[in-house]
């Protein structure tokens, strides 16, 4: 005997029900007709989207600000930590990417492992993301531009950015913004060629900064390194801060992800697209900030331009030519990698029902959800346009780390409790009155004792159940431990005593769950869920763990004041999704059924 539940037509009385319902793998709207997305992207395209997206202008920036304020000359020390942090996440999203190829990224794995309402969350964070991120990266053009013709001052007038009523805008943002929303309406295939030749320009820029700049340093005896405080001038502390400020010099590798749906080979490229565009980031990133550090004493570096100062001290001001030019590459390189993976998010989330089915449509010559783009198009435009999107940056990180840490938590439930029931759809009217009849909302008993030889036994089940039990706790004890812990550590205005105490208690609650964790065995239907073969995340469960760890401090270090800005924008998802997106669900009139019995000849009798 098997009980199982289904929540169908309204949700208002099973919210909670509506909260934890998940899809399948393959939902099958996902293969009809006007729904598939053309598979055109080879490993060569997915590194360039990569390295594209994840590399920004802001290397140029953070080297100065970094080094000056934080590390010193250990900020290569920084860089490298800080690209291991997101290695975790990065193992993570490769399993998932090679099992579930399929456009949404975290928000499709988190409605398949944990439910719905972590899955709203979380797109509707990621919206939020990209169209900061983008709006930012849009509006750094313009200085960045200024460089070539001698400072803001001597901007031609379609650069310039005049007051409106007291708004300083950017019409050249905005343009800019329109243009990248064309390209990437044209196709996935072009636009990814289009990245690759501005990521080239990007990385052949930070290759120049890196053997010319090497060249001088040997010449000078790298005097940027004979400075009195040694290598380590602020300390192991000042290194741990500098690595969660660099951190999100990494964010941008999970734009590989969101176009998974798009891979010609997604088992075998998606791992490879990831892993190289990551370690090729973490290594420009170390070998740029070594060469510049050993240039220039850190305190004597300019925080805005540091590596065109660093430079211009030895008399190669011609030098400052290239390096803006790597420096427009890369914010164009990375706003094609910010809105890229949007549209493809709403995509999803109306496919699921969640969202209006508008943006599901997919344009039958480009095959690209042209619909979405030009609404993602026009939304960031009129941000890029109007508001200065610098105070809302740590908006930004919010939807990323809240994304890492739904995936590391995806793993452990896929590993440990993955989904052991399936959804039977009823296309027709018999299969509708049966879910009306047996299965509205109720719990329903299904008899097949006399196929009792074919399952587990009794005992078996029994023993398995208190397994995912034991499984199901534990990894709500490890999170709850993790937030506990993290936020002690955190928070300054706690006295010693209380912060002591509560991160002992989260301490003990995160080492407890995973020691009863690694006891458990995994559950062998992980080998079967979604695509079989590819990349397999390893040291499970510590590495997904330590993810989680490392992306929950970094949230709640993120300060209060982004957390208000956050809250107001969550607030709207809570509202957009109690009105419209739990009521269209796509799962809304599901019916469950375990997983054991999905394949049974007969339907098994019900009891209503």
């Amino acid at each position: 005997m098997r009980k199982v539940s289904g929540c169908v037509g309204g949700c208002w009385s099973g919210f909670t029900e509506c909260l934890v319902r998940r899809k399948q793998v393959d939902p099958t709207v996902a293969k009809a007709e006007g729904f598939q997305l053309a598979k055109r992207l080879s490993v060569i395209d997915l590194i360039a989207i990569g390295v594209g997206a994840t590399i920004g202008a802001g290397v140029y920036i953070l080297v100065g600000t970094v080094a000056k304020d934080q590390t010193g000359p250990a900020i290569t020390l920084s860089f490298l930590i800080a690209g291991i942090a997101a290695g975790l996440s990065a193992f993570c999203y490769a399993e998932l990417a090679c099992r579930c190829p399929s456009a949404g990224s975290a928000y499709h794995y988190s409605y398949l492992c944990v439910g719905e309402g972590v899955a709203w969350l979380i797109g509707w964070s990621l919206i939020l993301e990209y169209s900061l991120g983008g709006a930012a990266v849009a509006r750094g053009i313009s200085p960045n531009m200024a460089l070539f013709f001698g400072g803001q001052d001597r901007l031609p007038a379609f650069l310039a950015r005049p007051t409106i009523l007291g708004i300083v805008v950017d019409p050249s943002a905005a343009i800019l913004v329109f243009i990248i929303t064309g390209l990437l309406c044209t196709g996935i295939k072009e636009s990814s060629l289009a990245q690759g030749v501005i990521t080239t320009i990007n990385v052949l820029a930070l290759l120049f900064i890196i053997v010319a700049g090497g060249y001088v340093g040997f010449k000078t005896q790298w005097v940027g390194y004979s400075i009195p405080g040694g290598y380590f001038p602020f300390g192991v502390n000042g290194i741990l801060a500098g690595s969660a400020t660099c951190f999100f010099s990494y964010v941008g590798f999970d734009a590989v992800t969101s176009t998974a749906e798009e891979v010609v080979n997604p088992q075998r490229d998606l791992p490879i697209g990831i892993g190289v565009s990551l370690f090729t980031c973490c290594v420009l990133y170390m070998l740029v900030s070594a060469v510049v550090i050993g240039l220039v004493p850190y305190s004597a570096l300019d925080p805005d331009t540091p590596i065109a100062m660093a430079f211009a001290s030895y008399g190669m001001n011609w030098a400052v030519y290239i390096i803006t030019i790597g420096a427009v590459t890369a914010l164009c390189a990375a706003l094609i990698g910010g809105i890229l993976p949007q549209p493809r998010i709403l995509m999803a989330m109306a496919r699921d029902g969640l969202l209006p089915s508008f943006f599901s449509d997919i344009n039958k010559r480009t095959q690209v959800p042209v619909k979405s783009t030009i609404v993602t198009g026009i939304f960031i435009a009129l941000l890029a346009f109007s508001m200065n999107v610098d105070q809302l940056a740590g908006m930004v990180s919010v939807g990323t780390l809240l994304a890492f840490t739904a995936v590391a938590v995806s793993i452990l439930i896929l590993r440990y409790i993955p989904p052991d029931i399936t959804i039977i759809r009823s296309p027709n009217t018999e299969s509708t009155d049966l879910v009306s009849s047996g299965f509205n909302n109720d719990i329903t008993d299904i008899h097949s004792d006399d196929r009792g030889a074919h399952y587990h036994t009794r005992k078996e089940e029994g023993c398995e159940a208190r397994r995912r039990k034991a499984a199901a706790w534990s990894i709500a004890v490890v999170c709850a431990g993790v937030l506990v812990l993290a936020s002690a550590a955190s928070t300054k205005n706690i006295p010693t005593v209380p912060s002591f105490i509560l991160c002992g208690l989260g301490g003990v609650s995160l080492l407890s769950g995973l020691i009863v964790l690694t006891c458990i065995d995994q559950d062998d239907a992980w080998f079967t869920f979604g695509e079989t073969g590819g990349f397999h995340c390893p040291f499970v469960p510590f590495l997904p763990v330590a993810c989680i760890l490392v992306n929950t401090y970094l949230l709640i270090n993120l300060g209060v004041g982004t957390w208000i800005r956050v809250s107001v924008w969550l607030v709207i998802g809570v509202l957009v999704y109690l009105f419209y997106g739990m009521k269209h669900s796509l799962l809304v009139d599901a019916v469950y059924m375990p997983i054991a019995l999905q394949n049974e000849p007969e339907i098994p009798e019900i009891i209503s």
